[in-house]
């Protein structure tokens, strides 16, 4: 039994060591529903059982959002389940979390935001090479319909594409 959780151990650390970080949720709707002009990397204000409770299961990540308000980073719309072992010391699942920015950071962003149509999307949630929870943000602007349907419409045609190389190569 000591020796399946030792192998277990060594196998998530090769893992980490080959890819670098570990994925918790990944927003797969943000890249759909808008253009990715930049993305950053952003630290989040968690307790202790919110990280035990994401190295247990992943979170919800697709509802999310972002804003900047008072110079500050916040987080909403993230539910990350109760740890199973918690207790007491649980938070509520859907608080706001504050981002953890360089000041210029925010201020940038801050500025690119106050443009029409622009807005702060979380991409993914993942633990970094050093085991921290980080955020991966994108400032994004919005897809109109017709380009989600030549979105659809190129993945279709890549996808068929594919498929005749395959079936060439055979």
């Amino acid at each position: 039994m000591a020796k399946s959780k030792v192998l277990r151990q060594a196998a998530a650390a090769a893992s980490q060591k080959a890819g670098g970080k570990k994925t918790i949720a990944k927003n797969r709707s943000a890249r759909h529903e808008y253009f990715v002009d930049e993305t950053l990397e952003a630290g989040l204000v968690l307790t202790g059982t919110e990280v035990k409770s994401l190295r247990e299961r992943a979170c919800q990540l697709t509802d999310a959002f972002c804003l900047i308000r008072g110079h500050e980073a916040w987080l909403h719309g993230v539910h990350i389940h109760p740890y199973s072992n918690g207790g007491v010391w649980n938070v509520d699942p859907d608080r706001k979390r504050k981002l953890l920015l360089h000041r210029r950071q925010i201020d940038y962003l801050d500025g690119k935001l106050r443009q029409k149509g622009a807005a702060l999307v979380p991409l993914e949630l993942y633990f970094d090479e050093h085991n921290r929870v980080k955020l991966s943000i994108g400032l994004a602007r919005g897809k109109k319909l017709y380009d989600k349907r030549a979105d659809m419409a190129r993945r279709d045609s890549d996808r068929e594409i594919a498929r005749a190389l395959k079936e060439l190569n055979r």
